[in-house]
């Protein structure tokens, strides 16, 4: 018999339609919601009950671009080190996404079906993890990490992806895509343009041809999987959406051209604000190039814009943040960022209804709905005037619940 619990007097979030709903009673059995009322509800003796005080429920906050396996900010130095200690370290990020308020979280290169499975399983407390593998990158693109000179590299991360799946050519980019499909990916990603932490290539530049692009979103496609497209420039933001791209990461140098390709087709915008700031603070202290930190200013005074630019144009908007390291705890800096282009119940949107949408998920995350998973949040404070709950979920998020089992309760 599934266990059951009763939430009473709460002011439920309908992360659809953006509306609040008063004294709201919602019933959880198991892993799923089983009712939810706005009617005087009997409170069965066996069931728990808990009394919200009014408070604000939330669907689980999705984080639709995280590196869970990026324990360093130096990626290139995580190559020396065994799969197990990566693993350990990124036990951390995940309680810390969970306890945070991500109930899950789209991993857009690095984490593994290992991991994936250990999540499940309850082995690492942590959000429900969606894995795209090792991203697919051509030679000398913006994931191929060998350094300038150097034919080969070592790298002892057997199955962690952070580093890119090297392929060129019709033959070689399906048999890539199809490499991340046998070992589990929920999505495919590419790298379709230059990126900043990459000295080599330019942010401007385009990588991959329309044909190899357009045959890793037909790979992706025949698995019932979508892609999602590292790309910042217009030129790389329009042809990776003509050739079939579901979800731009990043997109700072969107312009209406871009933007309107986008709406054309379809596409999603997934803004990663938080980085930028995260790097614009410590990247000279970290041993960022000057190269790289032209780049790095260049994208931040364009992202805010960009979202501008999507919003206006209609462009589906998820949230994202694609934090490294240490830097991981910023993630609800994006809350406050994205506040100046974005009313806040928007921006809840991007970060629960939007991005299940995006990720094809609907059904069971990102709106509190009879069948879905119970993924529940209670907040301090009224999320249609303010996110600073969210900006401070050490004191403002006060229960967090992940598939009816709960990880975090601060209610008294």
């Amino acid at each position: 018999m599934s266990q059951r619990l009763i939430i009473s007097n709460c002011s439920l979030f309908d992360s659809a339609t953006l509306e609040l709903q008063p004294h709201t009673t919602v019933v959880v059995e198991g892993q799923r919601i089983a009712h939810i009322t706005q009617q005087p509800l009997q409170v069965d003796d066996a069931a728990q009950h808990i009394d919200a005080g009014g408070r604000v429920m939330l669907p689980g906050l999705i984080d639709a671009h995280v590196h869970v396996t990026a324990v360093s900010h130096d990626v290139l130095r995580l190559s020396a080190q065994p799969p197990s200690l990566i693993t350990a370290q990124s036990k951390g990020v995940l309680e810390g996404l969970l306890a945070r308020g991500y109930t899950t979280v789209r991993d857009a290169a690095g984490a593994d079906f290992g991991l994936q499975e250990a999540v499940e399983r309850g082995l690492f407390d942590g959000p429900r993890l969606f894995i795209a593998g090792h991203p697919i990158t051509q030679t000398g693109g913006h994931a191929d990490a060998r350094p300038k000179g150097t034919r080969e590299i070592f790298c002892t991360c057997a199955g962690l992806g952070l580093f890119g799946a090297v392929a060129d050519g019709d033959a070689e980019v399906r048999r890539a895509v199809r490499e991340q499909v046998r070992n589990g990916a929920n999505h495919i990603k590419v790298m379709a343009g230059g990126g900043v932490a990459s000295p080599t290539d330019p942010i401007d530049g385009t990588q991959y041809s329309m044909a190899e692009l357009t045959a890793i979103c037909e790979e992706a496609d025949a698995a019932n999987l979508y892609v999602l497209a590292h790309a910042y420039s217009p030129r790389s933001i329009i042809r990776a959406v003509q050739a079939g791209v579901r979800s731009i990461e990043h997109g700072n140098l969107l312009d209406e051209e871009s933007a309107r390709e986008m709406k054309r087709h379809g596409a999603y915008l997934v803004p990663t604000l938080a980085t930028y700031e995260a790097l614009a603070e410590e990247g000279a202290r970290l041993g960022w190039t000057d190269e790289m930190l032209a780049k790095l200013e260049r994208v931040q005074s364009r992202g805010i814009e960009a979202i501008r630019l999507a919003r206006s144009e209609g462009i589906p908007m998820a949230f994202g943040t694609d934090l490294l390291g240490h830097m991981q705890p910023r993630q609800n800096r994006e809350f406050a960022l994205r506040a100046a282009a974005v009313p806040p119940l928007e921006i809840l949107q991007s970060a629960t209804w939007t991005a299940a949408q995006l990720m094809r998920q609907e059904r069971d995350i990102g709106r509190i709905q009879p069948g879905a998973y119970a993924d529940l949040l209670l907040i301090d404070g009224d999320p249609r005037h303010s996110l600073s709950m969210l900006e401070q979920p050490e004191q403002g998020v006060r229960l967090v619940m992940k598939a009816g089992r709960i990880y975090r309760n601060k209610l008294q």
